[in-house]
Protein backbone atom coordinates (compact mmCIF):
# COMPACT_ATOMS: atom_id res chain seq x y z
CA UNK A 1 0.00 0.00 0.00
CA UNK A 2 2.81 2.44 0.83
CA UNK A 3 4.44 2.09 -2.58
CA UNK A 4 1.25 3.32 -4.33
CA UNK A 5 0.99 6.39 -2.08
CA UNK A 6 3.57 8.53 -4.01
CA UNK A 7 1.83 7.71 -7.31
CA UNK A 8 -1.58 8.66 -5.88
CA UNK A 9 -0.20 11.95 -4.54
CA UNK A 10 1.45 12.76 -7.86
CA UNK A 11 -1.81 12.16 -9.72
CA UNK A 12 -3.75 14.29 -7.22
CA UNK A 13 -1.28 17.17 -7.55
CA UNK A 14 -1.27 17.03 -11.35
CA UNK A 15 -5.08 17.11 -11.37
CA UNK A 16 -5.05 20.24 -9.20
CA UNK A 17 -2.48 22.02 -11.33
CA UNK A 18 -4.27 21.29 -14.60
CA UNK A 19 -7.52 22.90 -13.40
CA UNK A 20 -6.28 26.46 -14.06
CA UNK A 21 -6.82 27.50 -17.64
CA UNK A 22 -4.77 30.21 -19.27
CA UNK A 23 -6.66 32.52 -21.62
CA UNK A 24 -4.92 34.74 -24.19
CA UNK A 25 -6.37 38.06 -25.38
CA UNK A 26 -5.76 40.03 -28.57
CA UNK A 27 -7.20 43.50 -29.13
CA UNK A 28 -9.60 43.47 -32.06
CA UNK A 29 -8.75 46.01 -34.74
CA UNK A 30 -11.32 48.69 -35.43
CA UNK A 31 -13.79 48.07 -38.18
CA UNK A 32 -13.63 49.83 -41.50
CA UNK A 33 -17.00 51.34 -40.53
CA UNK A 34 -15.12 54.05 -38.63
CA UNK A 35 -16.23 57.44 -39.85
CA UNK A 36 -13.57 59.02 -42.06
CA UNK A 37 -12.55 62.45 -40.84
CA UNK A 38 -13.38 65.14 -43.42
CA UNK A 39 -12.46 62.82 -46.28
CA UNK A 40 -12.96 65.44 -49.01
CA UNK A 41 -10.62 67.87 -47.26
CA UNK A 42 -7.99 65.17 -46.82
CA UNK A 43 -8.08 64.18 -50.46
CA UNK A 44 -7.95 67.79 -51.61
CA UNK A 45 -4.30 68.19 -50.59
CA UNK A 46 -1.43 65.76 -50.37
CA UNK A 47 -0.81 64.58 -46.83
CA UNK A 48 2.56 63.54 -45.46
CA UNK A 49 2.70 59.87 -44.50
CA UNK A 50 2.20 59.23 -40.79
CA UNK A 51 4.71 57.05 -38.93
CA UNK A 52 3.41 55.64 -35.66
CA UNK A 53 6.90 55.35 -34.19
CA UNK A 54 6.02 53.80 -30.86
CA UNK A 55 3.39 53.25 -28.24
CA UNK A 56 4.98 53.07 -24.79
CA UNK A 57 3.38 51.51 -21.72
CA UNK A 58 4.54 51.60 -18.08
CA UNK A 59 6.06 48.53 -16.44
CA UNK A 60 2.84 47.42 -14.77
CA UNK A 61 1.17 47.16 -18.20
CA UNK A 62 4.22 45.81 -20.04
CA UNK A 63 3.96 42.29 -18.60
CA UNK A 64 1.87 39.47 -20.03
CA UNK A 65 -1.03 39.72 -17.58
CA UNK A 66 -4.17 41.77 -18.18
CA UNK A 67 -4.37 44.44 -15.43
CA UNK A 68 -7.35 45.06 -13.18
CA UNK A 69 -7.57 47.85 -10.57
CA UNK A 70 -9.20 46.50 -7.40
CA UNK A 71 -9.21 49.73 -5.32
CA UNK A 72 -8.04 53.31 -5.61
CA UNK A 73 -4.46 52.19 -4.86
CA UNK A 74 -4.30 48.47 -5.70
CA UNK A 75 -3.75 46.81 -9.08
CA UNK A 76 -3.78 43.09 -9.85
CA UNK A 77 -1.95 41.57 -12.79
CA UNK A 78 -3.77 38.44 -13.93
CA UNK A 79 -1.80 35.20 -13.90
CA UNK A 80 -4.12 33.25 -16.22
CA UNK A 81 -5.63 36.03 -18.38
CA UNK A 82 -2.74 37.12 -20.56
CA UNK A 83 -2.12 39.27 -23.60
CA UNK A 84 -1.47 37.09 -26.67
CA UNK A 85 1.36 39.41 -27.70
CA UNK A 86 2.99 42.37 -25.92
CA UNK A 87 0.44 45.09 -25.17
CA UNK A 88 2.57 47.89 -26.64
CA UNK A 89 2.72 46.02 -29.97
CA UNK A 90 -1.03 45.38 -29.97
CA UNK A 91 -1.73 49.03 -29.22
CA UNK A 92 0.58 50.17 -32.02
CA UNK A 93 -0.86 47.73 -34.59
CA UNK A 94 -4.48 48.55 -33.79
CA UNK A 95 -3.67 52.29 -33.77
CA UNK A 96 -2.20 52.02 -37.28
CA UNK A 97 -5.33 50.17 -38.43
CA UNK A 98 -7.74 52.58 -36.73
CA UNK A 99 -5.93 55.69 -38.03
CA UNK A 100 -5.76 54.20 -41.53
CA UNK A 101 -9.53 53.66 -41.44
CA UNK A 102 -10.18 57.17 -40.09
CA UNK A 103 -7.75 58.89 -42.51
CA UNK A 104 -8.36 57.14 -45.84
CA UNK A 105 -6.39 59.73 -47.84
CA UNK A 106 -3.26 59.27 -45.73
CA UNK A 107 -0.67 56.52 -45.54
CA UNK A 108 -0.23 55.35 -41.93
CA UNK A 109 2.48 52.86 -40.99
CA UNK A 110 4.45 51.40 -38.07
CA UNK A 111 7.65 51.87 -40.10
CA UNK A 112 9.25 55.12 -41.33
CA UNK A 113 7.98 56.14 -44.75
CA UNK A 114 10.58 58.00 -46.80
CA UNK A 115 12.43 61.10 -45.73
CA UNK A 116 9.43 63.30 -45.05
CA UNK A 117 6.69 62.11 -42.75
CA UNK A 118 4.83 63.07 -39.62
CA UNK A 119 5.91 61.13 -36.52
CA UNK A 120 3.48 60.03 -33.81
CA UNK A 121 4.53 58.75 -30.38
CA UNK A 122 2.00 57.66 -27.78
CA UNK A 123 2.60 57.22 -24.06
CA UNK A 124 -0.15 55.08 -22.51
CA UNK A 125 -0.34 55.42 -18.71
CA UNK A 126 -3.58 53.50 -18.13
CA UNK A 127 -5.14 50.59 -20.04
CA UNK A 128 -7.01 48.45 -17.55
CA UNK A 129 -10.31 47.50 -15.97
CA UNK A 130 -11.45 49.01 -12.70
CA UNK A 131 -13.42 47.83 -9.63
CA UNK A 132 -16.37 50.11 -10.41
CA UNK A 133 -17.14 48.44 -13.75
CA UNK A 134 -15.27 51.00 -15.84
CA UNK A 135 -12.22 50.65 -18.08
CA UNK A 136 -9.50 53.30 -18.08
CA UNK A 137 -7.50 54.45 -21.08
CA UNK A 138 -5.15 57.35 -20.39
CA UNK A 139 -1.90 58.90 -21.52
CA UNK A 140 -0.76 61.41 -24.10
CA UNK A 141 0.33 61.55 -27.70
CA UNK A 142 2.95 63.70 -29.41
CA UNK A 143 2.95 64.48 -33.12
CA UNK A 144 5.92 65.98 -34.92
CA UNK A 145 4.68 67.80 -38.03
CA UNK A 146 6.94 69.95 -40.22
CA UNK A 147 9.33 70.69 -37.37
CA UNK A 148 6.54 71.57 -34.94
CA UNK A 149 5.44 69.42 -32.04
CA UNK A 150 1.85 69.01 -30.91
CA UNK A 151 1.09 67.23 -27.62
CA UNK A 152 -2.33 66.14 -26.40
CA UNK A 153 -3.30 64.22 -23.24
CA UNK A 154 -6.20 61.76 -23.22
CA UNK A 155 -8.21 60.20 -20.42
CA UNK A 156 -11.18 57.95 -21.17
CA UNK A 157 -13.36 55.93 -18.84
CA UNK A 158 -15.94 53.67 -20.42
CA UNK A 159 -18.50 51.42 -18.71
CA UNK A 160 -18.32 47.67 -19.18
CA UNK A 161 -21.71 46.27 -20.18
CA UNK A 162 -21.04 42.95 -18.38
CA UNK A 163 -18.45 41.38 -16.10
CA UNK A 164 -15.52 39.37 -17.40
CA UNK A 165 -12.19 39.71 -19.13
CA UNK A 166 -13.66 39.24 -22.64
CA UNK A 167 -15.96 42.24 -22.20
CA UNK A 168 -13.18 44.25 -20.54
CA UNK A 169 -10.81 43.68 -23.48
CA UNK A 170 -13.53 44.55 -26.02
CA UNK A 171 -14.36 47.74 -24.10
CA UNK A 172 -10.66 48.69 -23.95
CA UNK A 173 -10.43 48.16 -27.71
CA UNK A 174 -13.53 50.33 -28.24
CA UNK A 175 -11.98 53.13 -26.18
CA UNK A 176 -8.67 52.83 -28.05
CA UNK A 177 -10.58 53.16 -31.33
CA UNK A 178 -12.37 56.26 -29.98
CA UNK A 179 -9.02 57.82 -29.08
CA UNK A 180 -7.72 57.04 -32.58
CA UNK A 181 -10.75 58.92 -33.97
CA UNK A 182 -9.88 61.93 -31.79
CA UNK A 183 -6.28 61.81 -33.00
CA UNK A 184 -7.45 61.62 -36.60
CA UNK A 185 -9.63 64.71 -36.12
CA UNK A 186 -6.65 66.63 -34.72
CA UNK A 187 -4.37 65.46 -37.55
CA UNK A 188 -6.89 66.34 -40.26
CA UNK A 189 -6.64 70.01 -39.33
CA UNK A 190 -2.89 70.13 -40.05
CA UNK A 191 -1.63 71.66 -43.28
CA UNK A 192 1.60 70.65 -45.04
CA UNK A 193 3.28 74.03 -44.86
Amino acid sequence: MMKWMPLAMALALSACSSSTKTTLYQLPAGTSAATPVTQSALLAEAQLPLWVERVAVPDYLAGNGVVYQTSDVKYVIAANNLWASPLDQQLQQTLVTNLSNALPGRLVSAAPLGEQHDTLNVNVTGFHGRYDGQVVISGSWTLEHNGRIMRQPFNLTLPQQEDGYDVMVRTLAQGWQQEAQRMAMAFSSLKNN
